[in-house]
């Protein structure tokens, strides 16, 4: 019954029938981050969903306590992992009329991205391919090379990953 409803509705393999059923009723009958085209967690809030534009297999706020705000636009590249209590905060107050919100650049993060728990990616920021946000960290500037560790508060590379295994990883995992 399971595999017919996965393939009939085009449901994730990767999550349970329980997580769709609490989405269809925050987001259908609540309406609670309606807009999104995307199952979420029922605790995630996506302001401005029209601004994400997503790669394959990106779900941004199917963790737990997720806060994305796209008003200046997010571009999240494939199979990218955001983990639970992320804030991805594209906008930010004016400095003298806190009324007021800044344009700011778009955020960018590549593909094969992981964002850790409780980190924080501020406006402005890219970030390239294979970049990994630990646990914590609050990334206030960008890292467009990739294929590299961050940490810390404010965000710095704390170690780098072999580019040539990342490539192949992702040629043979899922360009089949």
């Amino acid at each position: 019954m399971k595999k017919l409803l996965q393939n009939i509705f085009k449901l994730r393999k990767d999550v349970g029938i329980n997580f769709y059923l609490a989405d269809f009723f925050f987001r259908k009958i609540l309406r609670q981050n309606a807009d999104t085209h995307w199952a979420l967690h029922y605790t995630s809030k996506v302001i401005k969903p029209q601004n994400i534009q997503r790669g394959k297999g990106v779900y941004p706020g199917d963790s737990p306590a997720n806060f994305i705000d796209a008003s200046n636009g997010i571009y999240i590249g494939d199979y990218t992992n955001i983990g639970p209590n992320v804030g991805i905060i594209s906008s930010n107050h004016d400095c003298i009329d806190n009324s007021k919100m800044t344009i700011d650049s778009p955020i960018r993060i590549g593909s094969f991205c992981w964002i850790g728990m409780n980190a924080v990616i501020l406006p402005g920021v890219e970030l390239g391919n294979f970049t990994i946000v630990g646990a914590g960290a609050v990334v206030t500037k960008s890292f467009p090379e990739g294929h590299c560790v961050l940490g810390g508060i404010p965000a710095g590379i704390i170690n780098y990953l072999d580019k040539d295994a990342c490539n192949q990883f992702s040629q043979t995992k899922y360009n089949k």
